[in-house]
């Protein structure tokens, strides 16, 4: 059973307050104390400080938190084992474009199986990765970019990036150059979502920004996004699955621009994890094939 002061240094790495902690976990605050400092004479190392007023962790406690993380999640899973030994669930996270676009088929596939269970979140990558690190999820499908040395991963697809828009656009089906776009409205997901990280990332490898558009509206659900498409009077950047099922969208391409990220499966480095992982996988396999 995981030491309750390793809980106790979690919530603390989580919420970085020692009040805020004391109070998520019916605790005080010297109780709070007492225990990093426990933790401190136990592994010969300091674990926190203070930079101007502000807590920061050090790297060994960036050590010990995915260490602890690892256990703790391990020790959920293996009470999960004891308890239900027939059958198989899985808790999964998926980002919007994925979990909305891309994993019904495979999902359909694992529930074929009658005895087998599954819950997905579907929800932004920093959100998705923070209940992950929690050891919430089993693992998640995550669009674009995650921290490679705090989790382990393995790809899922390759999917191109592009730009969609109304079929009657007038950037339907087009290779555009850079400079026609700013006085387009342009649609962003949310702050934390893949695609609108990626978009930024791609704006500053060519020296723009988000800035220079004369529009922007921001909108976390895609089935709002693509009716305002079908519109003709706004454009979007989002992963090629978002609309090619949706005859009321086309593609259109940046002059230079030729972009395809990763869908990974991001998860601990356990057993456990790696297991999920590769079960949920082989029922993607077998669907393939028949």
């Amino acid at each position: 059973m995981i030491d309750t002061r390793i809980e106790t240094f979690l919530t603390l790495c989580r919420v970085m307050n020692y009040r805020k902690t004391a109070e998520l976990l019916n605790m005080t605050q010297p109780a709070v104390t007492q225990h990093i400092h426990f933790l401190e004479e136990q592994y010969g190392c300091k674990l926190f400080s203070y930079d101007r007023r502000t807590l920061t962790m050090t790297k060994e406690a960036e050590l010990l938190q995915k260490y602890a993380e690892n256990v703790l999640y391990q020790e959920k899973k293996l009470k999960a084992e004891l308890k239900h030994s027939d059958g198989v669930s899985l808790s999964i996270g998926a980002t919007k474009t994925i979990g909305e676009y891309v994993i019904d088929k495979h999902i359909s596939a694992f529930l074929s199986v009658p005895k087998n269970s599954i819950s997905v979140n579907v929800e932004n990558t920093e959100t998705l990765l923070s209940e992950l690190s929690a050891g919430k999820l089993d693992f998640a499908l995550i669009e674009g970019y995650f921290d490679k040395s705090r989790y382990a991963s393995k790809l899922y697809r390759k999917e191109p990036f592009v730009g969609l828009c109304g079929k009657n656009h007038p950037f339907a089906n087009k290779t555009v150059p850079i400079d026609k776009i700013w006085i387009e409205n342009l649609i962003l997901r949310e702050e934390g979502s893949g695609t609108r990280d990626i978009l930024g990332q791609l704006l500053t490898e060519y020296n723009h920004s988000f800035a220079e558009f004369d529009r922007i509206t921001t909108i976390s659900n895609f089935g709002l996004i693509t009716k305002l498409l079908e519109n003709n009077n706004c454009i979007t950047f989002a992963y090629r699955a978002v609309g090619e099922n949706n005859d009321a969208l086309a593609e259109f391409c940046i002059k230079g621009w030729n972009v395809s990220r990763e869908f990974n499966y991001v998860y601990l480095d356990t057993p456990f994890s790696e297991y999920a992982v590769n079960l949920f996988e082989n029922y993607r396999e077998r669907n393939a094939r028949q």
